[in-house]
C-alpha cells in the first residue's frame, strides 16, 4: 500500500517517544500489504474498526490510535490522525 503521510508518525513520536517502536512497525506492515478490505485488514490488526470512511487501529497496546483512509482500489492509505486514546474519545476527529 502506499502510505501516506509518514510526516504525522514523526510528529507524533516526538510527542510520544512511546510510540515509535508500535507506530514504525504499524508503517512497515502497511507499506508491504496489498489490504483489499476489511477482512484482509484485520488479518494483520484484529481490532482494527471500521468507523465511518476511517480504519481505526489500536496502537502501543490502545494508548494510541491510528485513524486513515484506506482506498483499497488504489492501493492507498491516508494516515488522517494519530491520537492519544483520550484525545480520540472526544470524537472532534469525526468532523
Amino acid at each position: 500500500m502506499n502510505t501516506i503521510s509518514y510526516r504525522k508518525i514523526r510528529e507524533f513520536v516526538i510527542l510520544h517517544p512511546n510510540s515509535e517502536s508500535s507506530l514504525s512497525s504499524w508503517y512497515k506492515i502497511a507499506r508491504k500489504a496489498k489490504w483489499q478490505n476489511i477482512v484482509e485488514v484485520r488479518q494483520n490488526y484484529p481490532h482494527a474498526d471500521f468507523v465511518g470512511r476511517f480504519v481505526v487501529f489500536n496502537i502501543c497496546g490502545n494508548n494510541y490510535r491510528l485513524v486513515a483512509e484506506i482506498h483499497y482500489e488504489s492501493q492507498l492509505v491516508l494516515i488522517r490522525h494519530i491520537l492519544t486514546h483520550a484525545d480520540y474519545d472526544k470524537d472532534t476527529w469525526k468532523e
